[in-house]
């Protein structure tokens, strides 16, 4: 997992169409230790631009497919990149990015064992290499390893009898290395351990070869590797992505899970002393048939802490600790709750057991900088060795125990398939795993299925509706569309709507991603990362639960949304501004020059001279021009954009077609140019208070000039509160809290108009002690406005959420400047995932610019 506070992402493009960046800057330096205590927030980096083509958003559904069925070996003739000095492995005495081709085309060369497949590409353009290693096969061999695959997913009650799938079926296992660039050691040792496999000539790896197959990424984040960062070139922890899959990174990985469908997976990290292997502390995904994954990652853990021991490395000679599984060694701080860690998404694609292991010594961030060559790379060659073992011990567990392994693969997706209860775990149903309690029982009751309604009656926004229906089939989740109207209880619904079934093998990825969640708050006093994330209540649709009773609903199988494009053929037009592609939409008419007025809602209404505009907007981002015969009051602007935030929050502003600036304390002190500005928006890295006098003096006057503000979090209500532009007490809650809260939504707002009645915090904020003018645009929930989460009080019994009830959550002002000012105490941006919220910011940023 790596260990600091993780910084946004989101989805756009394509994992083969992505766009030469320039790597984010240095990360915060990790806690030496996996207990969770939040900071605040990485900031800085690069983002992405959005695609800039209507192919290149075409793109964004296509996966790279690495389920074609030609034999084994496939040599694949990798180009040879130029060699580059600067490449921050070559330090430690690791292996360069640049190198890696080479050494890949080499090991082809070995013998018949050795495979490379291009996964695809990372944000900053490098190759993501596959590598299978396997014995040989023929093409109609491996189109039978292919079919019993896809039948163990498809018909496992009929897989689990199969003799042939018994006997003959090769068990899938993979090795994921490097997602945090600045974690290495992994990548080297994988590149030692498909050398050995290809050339070892003992009865052990043959048979482990003949009966299994073993694939390596061998390094999941290049641009991080080369530079440095534990980010990848846009500035994202691709190890917090797997839930939003917004990275070319992520979505490459996401389809190994899907086509390769390992039964067993490791993620190889840094730095923790001693080795940390997973399993993990409470609170447990509550999704996943934890019985079968805990029985077989627990025995895996003891494998490789025996062998990662058994390296003779000692605290007092090397400064080694003893190896340490957290289920057993520790009561809480580094749990498996939320999906968006490789190990934790990996078991609803299949994976019995999945682990993060933290090699122990530390050669990134400081230590980097600080510590001699030679010290450096004495405990790289530790770390290596370490990752090494950890290998072999799961390949040895492979070899003893693959037929068992994919016997539990099979009954994970029967059980979901059949619809059948979760297996509580107990030391009656998990044997071999001491000191299982209470405290390790987390099951849900999934209900049995979800509706999202097509446009029209129930459907907040059928461009969300699309969006949310294609997330879920590249999740391999099965969507199916009703061919008429049809009934569930006392709800009708159109023909055209969307149904996902629970009762299909992958009904974890499908509950996980759409369910509300859990207040697990009382559960555990602290987690090790967020801990609610509802694709249903924070993507923007309308997503309806059905807990129980018969789907006697005709329907058909879903391989692709229905557009949502639509464009009136007469009169003016409306364009609704409730969806980040509206926004989007409506910054590419304005950069084209076309006047669009504001309607009282905040909406967009569009000429009728430029409909055709609108339709090939309407094609390229999917979203809907009504008629309209408002005639509106004002305009919108094409708004420009200084940003001091997170790249998540750049990578989102960016998507939604805003022109944006990045800035910051430094930039503003080295002399920045406003004239080019018509909002700044903050929320981390500009501090007032040290500004030099020469950047005071030219804020000031761009706020006088009447430039908008949009502020996030107590580093936007700071900013205001410095220079007098709205009057509103910031309080801050729980900084550890996240989750996705109930919000009130103020009438005939323009920036939460038509805003769904959730969003995500991350540390929130509420607002109190407002002045004159002072409006209120969103409230956090009465009672317990925690849908899904973690958020206590603190130790004083403040800070909680029911001190945020009631309270603002979004404010706004007119300074008396003239500048319009916006705070916001929620994250409608966070790691670019709450999409439906995303227009609370693009409606304040077109607000504030006036």
């Amino acid at each position: 997992m790596g260990i600091s506070r993780p910084v946004p992402v989101l989805l756009i493009g394509a994992a083969l169409t992505t766009t030469l960046l320039v790597p984010a800057g240095a990360q915060a330096e990790p806690r030496p230790e996996p207990s969770p205590v939040r900071g605040a927030e990485e900031r800085g980096g690069k983002a992405a631009k959005s695609p800039e083509s209507s192919a290149e958003r075409a793109l964004q559904g296509l996966r790279p497919d690495f389920s074609h069925t030609g034999g084994y070996p496939r040599e694949r003739r990798l180009p040879v990149m130029p060699e580059n000095p600067a490449d921050k492995s070559l330090k430690l005495g690791l292996t360069p990015y640049h190198a890696i081709a080479p050494k890949l085309n080499a090991l082809q060369k070995l013998g018949d064992r050795v495979s490379v497949e291009i996964a695809g590409r990372s944000a900053g353009g490098h190759q993501l290499y596959l590598v299978t290693v396997t014995s040989p096969e023929s093409a109609r061999e491996a189109r039978e390893q292919e079919r019993m695959r896809e039948r163990i997913e498809n018909a496992p009650a009929s897989a689990a009898r199969d003799k042939e799938i018994k006997a003959e079926y090769k068990t899938p296992v993979f090795i994921n290395n490097n997602i945090h660039g600045n974690e290495w050691e992994g990548t080297d040792a994988a590149l030692k351990l498909i050398e050995r496999l290809a050339t070892a000539k003992d009865a052990q790896t043959e048979d482990l070869l003949d009966r299994s197959r073993v694939y390596i990424n061998v390094t999941a984040n290049p641009d991080g590797r080369i530079v440095g960062t534990r980010a990848n070139s846009n500035g994202f922890d691709l190890n917090r992505d797997f839930v939003t899959a917004s990275q070319p990174e992520t979505r490459a990985m996401r389809q190994i899970a899907i086509d390769k469908q390992p039964a067993v997976m490791i993620d190889l990290h840094g730095y923790v002393n001693g080795t940390l292997i997973e399993p993990t502390t409470p609170p447990h995904g509550e999704n996943y048939e934890y019985d079968l994954f805990l029985k077989n990652t627990y025995a895996n853990a003891l494998g490789m802490e025996a062998a990662v021991n058994g390296l003779g490395y000692t605290e007092a000679k090397d400064g080694v600790k003893p190896a340490q599984i957290p289920f057993r060694d520790s009561e809480e701080g580094w749990d498996d709750w939320p999906p968006i860690f490789t190990p934790q998404y990996m078991p609803f694609h299949g994976a019995t057991a999945a682990h993060t292991i933290e090699f122990p010594m530390q050669v990134n961030n400081r230590a980097y900088d600080t510590l001699p060559v030679e010290e450096l790379r004495r405990r790289s060659a530790i770390n290596t060795d370490i990752a090494g073992a950890a290998m072999d011990a799961t390949l040895d567990f492979v070899r003893e125990r693959g037929r068992s392994l994919v016997a539990d693969q099979i009954e994970t997706f029967r059980r979901a398939d059949a619809g059948e209860a979760q297996v509580p775990v107990s030391e009656e149903t998990v044997p071999g795993v001491p000191g299982i309690g209470p405290e390790d029982v987390y099951t849900t009751d999934f209900p049995r299925a979800y509706v999202i309604p097509a446009a029209g009656r129930g459907q907040r926004s059928a461009t969300a509706a699309a969006r949310l229906v294609d997330h879920l089939l590249a999740n391999d989740v099965r969507v199916e569309r009703a061919v008429r109207d049809f009934r569930i209880g006392s709800r009708t619904y159109p023909r055209g709507s969307y149904l996902v079934d629970l009762e299909q093998p992958k009904r974890g990825m499908a509950n996980v991603l759409l369910a509300d969640g859990r207040d697990i708050s009382d559960k555990v006093s602290v987690m090790y990362d967020i801990s609610g994330w509802s694709l249903g209540r924070l993507w923007g649709a309308s997503v309806d639960v059905v807990r129980d009773g018969r789907l006697d609903v005709p329907r058909t199988p879903v391989r692709s949304a229905s557009s949502a494009a639509y464009v009136a053929p007469y009169g003016d037009l409306r364009l609704r501004l409730d969806d980040p592609q509206e926004v989007a939409a409506l910054n590419s008419l304005l950069a084209d020059g076309i006047q669009v007025r504001r309607a009282a809602d905040g909406s967009a209404l569009v000429p009728g001279s430029a409909r055709g505009a609108a339709r090939a907007l309407a094609h390229e981002y999917g979203v809907s021009f009504a008629a309209t015969r408002e005639r509106g009051s004002g305009v919108f602007a094409r708004t420009r954009v200084a940003a001091a935030v997170t790249p998540g929050e750049l990578f989102a502003l960016r998507e939604m077609g805003f022109e944006v600036t990045p800035v910051s304390t430094a930039a503003l002190n080295a002399g920045f140019d406003w004239s080019g500005t018509d909002v700044l928006m903050v929320s981390s890295g500009l501090d007032h208070g040290a500004l030099n006098t020469a950047a005071r003096t030219a804020l000031d006057a761009f706020l006088a000039d009447g430039g908008g503000v949009v502020g996030l979090g107590e580093t936007g209500a700071a900013l205001t509160s410095a220079t007098d532009l709205l009057a509103a007490k910031a309080v801050a809650g729980n900084g550890d809290a996240n989750g996705v809260v109930r919000v009130t939504n103020a009438g005939g707002g323009s920036v939460t108009a038509g805003a769904p009645g959730h969003t995500f915090v991350y540390s929130p904020v509420w607002f109190t002690d407002l002045g004159p003018g002072v409006r209120v645009e969103q409230a956090y929930g009465t009672g317990n406005p925690l849908v899904s989460g973690h958020w206590r009080a603190l130790e004083d019994g403040t800070g909680g959420p029911g001190d945020a009830a009631g309270r603002a959550s979004v404010v706004s002002a007119s300074a008396a400047d003239g500048a319009r000012v916006y705070l916001f105490g929620t994250e409608p941006l966070f790691r670019a995932h709450p999409k439906g919220v995303y227009p609370q910011i693009g409606r304040a940023l077109l607000g504030a610019a006036g």
